[in-house]
């Protein structure tokens, strides 16, 4: 199944730099492909808690945070997805929001849950602060969400792919759809953990 949605970029008669702007979020009504990785590849996401922890926080944006999610896929140290911001909202905040939000819980279940390599991750947790400005004493995300625009079709197929194999490429399992942490169970119309928008919409593009 195939899916191809509306999208409006806006910068076409704006000054515009490649270079300032690239992977970064520049029309919060567009879709983007984003990837959140944890600070020095830290595979955080091995155990079911954390990664259940994820998938609700996806829920959550999703139903009140206007969080819209077309693919995703969820690896030991990283998270893609390829989504946009429902009407009236800023996909800036929603992903900052979702980022903060996991970082308090993620520190929180380490701290209390069974968690053999608790103290190894803490510790670089708090390494990773030692540069910072602000008043942190933890830092579980890496910063920005290396943001690349929706601007066709087959880019969107090509990156939805991506996600998809995955887990395939990492000899996690032999076949995208048997991966639980994943929409490619949506396209294959099996039991799955998260809603996608699968619906047919016309793509509009401007350049």
């Amino acid at each position: 199944m195939k899916i191809y949605f509306a999208i409006f970029i806006r910068y076409n008669n704006q000054p515009h730099s490649p270079m300032s702007d690239k992977y970064k979020i520049f029309d919060n009504q567009a879709a983007y492909f984003v990837t959140m990785t944890t600070v020095g590849w830290i595979d955080v996401f091995t155990r079911k808690n954390h990664k259940m922890l994820i998938v609700e926080s996806l829920k959550y944006c999703q139903h009140n945070k206007g969080l819209e999610i077309y693919g995703w896929v969820l690896m030991g140290s990283h998270l893609h997805m390829i989504c946009s911001a429902a009407e009236g909202y800023a996909l800036t905040d929603i992903l900052r929001d979702f980022k903060k939000h996991t970082s308090k819980r993620i520190v929180k279940q380490i701290k209390e849950e069974p968690e053999s390599r608790r103290e190894w991750m803490l510790d670089l947790f708090q390494k990773y602060c030692e540069h910072l400005k602000r008043d942190q004493t933890y830092k579980v995300w890496q910063d920005g969400n290396h943001a690349e625009v929706i601007y066709s079709n087959q880019f969107f197929d090509q990156k939805l792919n991506y996600i998809h194999q995955n887990p395939v490429e990492d000899m996690i399992v032999a076949n995208a759809e048997d991966y639980l942490y994943s929409s490619a169970r949506n396209y294959a119309e099996l039991p799955y953990l998260l809603d996608v928008i699968l619906e047919t919409q016309k793509l509009v593009t401007y350049n």
